[in-house]
């Protein structure tokens, strides 16, 4: 269960924890690790929340465990429940290549672009996330 300091935050996969390779798992996005291991640290509660299923959902989830990186759920958000019969994941916070306003780079200027989790750790420490 969440505590009162502790936000929900659903995390993208690909393009944003990784660069983009689906159906495989890319290579890990620069600075993924590091910050999402930051926020489980402080106890916030990261959901994955992806269009991938089956085994290439299981692929997902073992990146993260093979990283030590704690997911607290995977697309759905287990309070969410008490209060609404949506399917949307409610979070506080949507990290997501493809979300407007999210800090994005271009790795070699050929592939689609990924989180830039630089500007994404400045952007939770100045909101007092991180």
């Amino acid at each position: 269960m969440a505590n009162a300091n502790s936000l929900v935050i659903a995390i993208d996969f690909d393009g944003t924890c990784v660069e983009h390779d689906y159906p495989d798992v890319g290579l890990d996005v620069e600075g993924a690790v590091d910050v999402l291991r930051a926020l489980t640290a402080k106890g916030h509660h990261l959901v994955l929340y992806t269009m991938r299923s089956g085994a290439k959902l299981d692929a997902a989830t073992r990146w993260f465990k093979e990283r030590k990186i704690e997911l607290w759920s995977i697309n759905h958000n287990p309070e969410q429940a008490e209060w609404t019969e949506s399917i949307k994941v409610y979070a506080d916070y949507y990290i997501d290549d493809a979300a407007l306003g999210c800090p994005i780079m271009f790795i070699d200027g050929v592939r689609r672009p990924v989180v830039n989790w630089a500007k994404v750790r400045t952007l939770l420490e100045n909101n007092h996330v991180l």
